[in-house]
Parts: structure tokens; sequence; C-alpha cells
């Protein structure tokens, strides 16, 4: 395939070229923790200079597995439900999962901002199940188009955290009284972190990392159980384990140490009533 230049894509949007390296560079490893060969295909298309974002790592192949493996188990107890990617970017999720078989009868709503849907459309395939949404995940209308009658999973993956508070907090609540019976997963910055990139964090001496006005603990992204209505209950999801300092990073015994456990990034799952 010929190449296609990723330059199209900047401010928030160009973090889908972040996370794209990391995951389709642990793809190409014979031991990587990912089977991904749509990332692969990506990466490998798409020309820009990936080296800004610094060396490979596995934080965002450790983060697609586990919203992988709580799509299924929602998807596995509501068979034909819908599933709502917001922000998906260069995410690859529906050709990992349609492998299991459990998107047969389902329809995936894909929401990002124009320039990244115009790229997805060239590079991956079509696929009748897919719906093509080229709009903010802040414009409501796409809850409109979504079907929840077998039920819906909304995915925030890599997304809230560069929002602001009352845009993330207000997205959720809003998801919570659209899709009673729905499940909600995003992922999170802790506030320490937050605090450093409104101040700048550079990747690279070439990137800086955009602000991330939005970030909560583990705990507090579990408190909203309690702080919004229609939200039944909240789980933090325990990071999977990848190789070295990664595997030692999943470690039950370690998250029962406060400090760390407040200093970390989470992912966590919402259920809504």
């Amino acid at each position: 395939m010929t190449a296609v230049s990723g330059i199209t894509l900047d401010g928030v949007s160009a973090t889908t070229l972040w996370t794209l390296h990391n995951r389709g560079s642990e793809a190409k490893r014979s031991d990587g923790l990912i089977r991904d060969p749509w990332a692969v295909m990506l990466l490998d298309t798409i020309s820009y200079d990936y080296l800004k974002f610094g060396a490979p790592n596995q934080s965002h192949a450790v983060r697609a597995i586990a919203f992988d493996a709580a799509t299924r188990d929602y998807l596995t107890s509501h068979p034909g439900a819908s599933v709502v990617a917001l922000a998906e970017g260069l995410q690859t999720s529906f050709w990992r999962l349609d492998r299991t078989g459990l998107l047969a009868q389902s329809t995936w709503y894909s929401v990002d901002l124009p320039p990244v849907m115009e790229l997805r459309g060239r590079l991956l395939p079509s696929d009748d199940r897919i719906v093509d949404l080229a709009q903010s995940a802040l414009d409501r209308s796409w809850m409109d188009r979504v079907d929840a009658t077998d039920g819906v999973f909304i995915t925030a993956e890599g997304l809230l955290m560069y929002l602001e508070p009352e845009d993330a907090l207000g997205l959720i609540a809003d998801c919570a009284a659209r899709f009673p019976g729905g499940r909600m997963m995003f992922d999170s910055v802790p506030r320490w972190f937050s605090a450093r990139t409104l101040k700048g964090v550079k990747l690279s001496s070439r990137y800086l990392v955009p602000p991330m006005p939005f970030g909560q603990s583990a705990d507090q992204a579990v408190a909203l159980a309690r702080a919004v209505p229609g939200i039944t209950s909240a789980h933090d999801v325990r990071s999977p384990r990848g190789r070295g300092l990664w595997r030692l990073a999943a470690a039950p015994a370690l998250d029962r140490i406060g400090p760390l456990r407040r200093s970390r990034p989470s992912i966590t799952v919402l259920e809504f009533g």
C-alpha cells in the first residue's frame, strides 16, 4: 500500500499516532503482548515522524488488552449489543474483537473528528456493521444514532483526560442518563500528572504532550457511582501484566499501598441502571 502522510492530524488528534506507535510496535514483536495486524499495517503505511514520541513502550498495548477484555465480557452477556467507540482515533479494536465472533450481530459506532475519520476511511476496511460518525464525542447527536435495544458498551479510550473536568463529567452523566443497562469504560491519569501536563511534559525534544486538564485517582473514578445519578456501580480494572517492570507494576500487592494506588493511571468500568 502506498504510504499516506499522518501530518493531517494535529493537536489531541495526533496523539492517536502516539498510541499507534506503541501498539503497533508491540504487535510487531515476536513476544508481543497483543496480536494486532491492522495496527501493524497502519504503522507501516502512515508516514510520520514517530520517533518524536520517544522509544515505543507497552503502555497502550496493555490498555488495549484491558478494553478488549471488558468489551468481550459485556458482549458475552449481551449478545448483539452495540459498541460505541468515542474518539476512536486509529484504534483497531473492532477487528481484534471480531476474531472472537462476538460482534457478528452487533453494530459498532466509530466516533471521531473528520480528519481522523477520513484517515480511517482511507486505510481500514469497510464493514456493514461499522457506522462512522465524523464528529466530536461532545456533540451528543451521536447518541441519537445508537441502537440500544440489546445494550450498549461505550468506550472512551484515551479521551477524558484531554477534556475539561466539567465536560468529562458531563459526558459521563449524559451517557448514564441516556443508556440505562449499558456500561462505559474509560481511562484516567492521576491528578499529579494532569497538573504536570498543564505546565508542559515532553516525550522528546520534539514533542510536547497536549494538556490533560482532567485527572483523577482510581478511587475517585470509582466514587462516581455515588456522585452521578444513573451509575449503579463502578469498578477499577486491574492492569494486565506486561513484561519486566510492566509486569511488576500490575502486582496486586503494590496496589494496596495507598500512595502508589493514588498516583497510578487507572481504568474504570461504569454500569448504568
